[in-house]
C-alpha cells in the first residue's frame, strides 16, 4: 500500500480527536494540570505518534524507509518544539501571564503553529522541485540556525520592539494588571487589549521564526509530503502537556540546546551532501538519537553553574 488518501484519512481523524481532548477537554478542567498529570499526557501523544510510525512501517509500501524518515523528523521536530518551549516560559514571565491562563494561550498558539507549518512546508517543497539549488540555502540558513543556537545568549524579551505589538497598544487602551481569560474587554463603550493578547502575539512570532529553522530540517530528512506533514504536526500536538512538564524541570535540560544545534548543523551537512553523497536516513537516525540522549544525560550529570 502506497501513501494514498486512507492514510492522510488515518492521519486527519487522530489529529482530529488529539485536538479535541487537548483542547477542549483539558480546557474544561477544573483544577490546574499537575506535574505528574502533564508527563502522563505527554507520553499519551508520544505514544501515539510511535503508534502512527508502526502503521507506516507495517502497511505503506517502502514502509521502512519512510519510518525511519518519520521518526527522524519527528525527534528533529519534537527537540526544536521543546526548545521553543522555553520561549514561551521566558514570554508568560515577562507578561506576567499566570498558570491557570497559559493553557488558553497555549492552545491558539497551537492550532495557528500547525497551520503555519502545513503552508511552510508546501512552500518550501514547491521551491525544491522549481529550483532545486535552494537546497543549499536551506543548509545554509540550518548551519546558521545552529550557531545562534549555540552561541548566542537568550536576549531578555522586550514586546513594545515589535512594530505589531506598538500599533496594537497605540491604536487600543492596554489593560494591565490583568487577571482574566479574554484578549479583548469593553470597558465604557471602548475594546481594549489584555496582556493575554500580547503574550499569544509574542508566541506566534517566535513559533514564525522556528518555523523557518524546523521546516528546512524536516525537508532535508524527507521530501515526501506525507512524512514532512505528519510528523511536523505530531511533534506540535501535546505541546500544551509538554509546557507543563518541562515548566518546572526546564533548567535541568540546559544542555540540550547545544545538542539540537549539533543536530541542524549535521541536517544542514547532510543536505549539502544529498546530490554528491547522500548520507542514509537510518545513519541520521543514530546520529539524531545518540546526540539528544548524549546532551540529556550530561545535563543531568553535570550541574549547572549558576
Amino acid at each position: 500500500m502506497s501513501v494514498n488518501i486512507l492514510f492522510w484519512f488515518i492521519f486527519s481523524v487522530l489529529i482530529c480527536l488529539m485536538l479535541f481532548i487537548d483542547i477542549y477537554v483539558t480546557d474544561h478542567r477544573k483544577s490546574q494540570i499537575t506535574l505528574r498529570q502533564s508527563i502522563i499526557w505527554s507520553g499519551i501523544w508520544i505514544g501515539v505518534a510511535l503508534l502512527f510510525n508502526l502503521l507506516i512501517l507495517l502497511y505503506i509500501d517502502n514502509g521502512k524507509v519512510l519510518a525511519i524518515q518519520f521518526l527522524s523528523a519527528y525527534l528533529v521536530e519534537k527537540s526544536l518544539s521543546v526548545d521553543n518551549l522555553f520561549v514561551f516560559l521566558m514570554i508568560f514571565e515577562v507578561m506576567n501571564i499566570t498558570e491557570k491562563n497559559q493553557p488558553h494561550i497555549l492552545k491558539w498558539g497551537i492550532i495557528t503553529a500547525i497551520v503555519m507549518r502545513i503552508v511552510f512546508i508546501l512552500i518550501g517543497l514547491s521551491l525544491i522541485n522549481l529550483f532545486h539549488p535552494i537546497i543549499y540555502f536551506f543548509a545554509a540558513l540550518l548551519m546558521y540556525a545552529a550557531y545562534k543556537m549555540a552561541f548566542k545568549s537568550d536576549k531578555k524579551i522586550d514586546p513594545d520592539s515589535y512594530k505589531i505589538i506598538k500599533f496594537l497598544k497605540a491604536k487600543y487602551n492596554y489593560i494591565s494588571p490583568y487577571d482574566g481569560k479574554k484578549f479583548f474587554e469593553k470597558i465604557n463603550n471602548k475594546i481594549h487589549i489584555t496582556p493575554l493578547l500580547i503574550a499569544l502575539l509574542l508566541i506566534e512570532i517566535s513559533d514564525l521564526i522556528f518555523a523557518i529553522d524546523s521546516i528546512p530540517a524536516v525537508l532535508a530528512i524527507s521530501k515526501e509530503p506525507f512524512i514532512a506533514i505528519t510528523s511536523n504536526i505530531f511533534a506540535i500536538l501535546g505541546l500544551r502537556a509538554l509546557y507543563f512538564a518541562l515548566s518546572g524541570i526546564a533548567q535541568k535540560f540546559y544542555l540540550l540546546k547545544y545538542g539540537v544545534s549539533i543536530i541542524l548543523f549535521y541536517i544542514g551537512i547532510k543536505m549539502i551532501l544529498s546530490d554528491i553523497s547522500p548520507i542514509p536516513t537510518n545513519i541520521s537516525l543514530i546520529i539524531i538519537l545518540f546526540v539528544l540522549t548524549l546532551s540529556i544525560l550530561l545535563s543531568l550529570w553535570i550541574k549547572k553553574k549558576d
